[in-house]
């Protein structure tokens, strides 16, 4: 049994930004999840053509952008010139992809703190690793809390402890199997971050007794909420924004 040490995030966490209300992973989306008092936000990077971290989930740019083909294959200077904000309504015509040093400016000027999901272009796991937290790194000097960077993909995980091993990292899961909690604690893991109908009182306990916090993800109903409260889960990511009180 580890004992857990002090958990410096809050519980709940806007995904992507404002869930679905804004265009997700965009400078508009971070801001207004924030008023909506929301004080953490899940981004996904990934990096250019040129090794530019920038925020994305898609491995294509087809569906928020207004681009075509493979994110990762284009350069900085063309995503740049992009719309990733059009797809979603005509009020967010025009909204640019952010760069990860765009959105550490916004959250460090306003205390904000950020889960970064390494989301890698295929064939780039454990680059994207290692330079998003390089990146991350660099970007939170001398902030009292780090942002903690998680993904699906194991690689990128050993990229960003080769990097930066200092930067805490979480480790995703979407089903659980075979040794996926020695995983995470080889990959010196702060946090086990799972879809939300995985947890159980087991395996919350399991998570703890490893020294490590328990989190879910994408928590858009109440009495899910509410379950994963009284199980005594340590984070919450929601797209509803809107529902949900992040002072709850």
């Amino acid at each position: 049994m580890t004992a857990l040490k002090p958990w410096p995030y809050p519980r709940w966490v806007a995904h992507r930004g404002a869930g679905k209300l804004a265009p997700e992973n965009t400078l508009a989306a971070f801001k207004l999840g924030a008023s909506h008092g929301y004080r953490m936000f899940e981004c996904d990077a990934k990096l250019s053509a040129d090794g530019v971290p920038f925020l994305m989930h898609d491995a294509t740019l087809d569906r928020t952008t207004s681009g075509r083909g493979i994110g990762g294959a284009q350069p900085w200077s063309a995503l740049s010139q992009l719309d990733a904000g059009g797809w979603h309504s005509r009020s967010f015509a025009g909204e640019p992809l952010p760069t990860l040093e765009n959105v550490a400016r916004f959250c460090r000027a306003n205390g904000y703190l950020l889960n970064i999901e390494i989301k890698p272009t295929p064939g780039t796991e454990r680059e994207t690793g290692e330079v998003v937290a390089r990146e991350a790194a660099r970007l939170w000097q001398g902030a009292a809390i780090p942002p903690l960077l998680t993904s699906f993909q194991v690689e990128s995980l050993k990229g960003a402890l080769a990097a930066q091993p200092e930067l805490p990292r979480g480790l995703l899961f979407d089903t659980l199997r075979g040794n996926w909690l020695q995983t995470a604690q080889d990959l010196g893991c702060v946090a086990v971050v799972c879809n939300h109908a995985l947890w159980d009182a087991a395996v919350v306990a399991q998570v703890h007794g490893a020294g490590m916090r328990a989190l879910s993800y994408t928590v858009n109903d109440e009495w899910a909420a509410h379950r994963l409260i009284d199980l005594g889960t340590d984070g919450i990511i929601t797209d509803r924004v809107d529902l949900f009180s992040p002072a709850g």
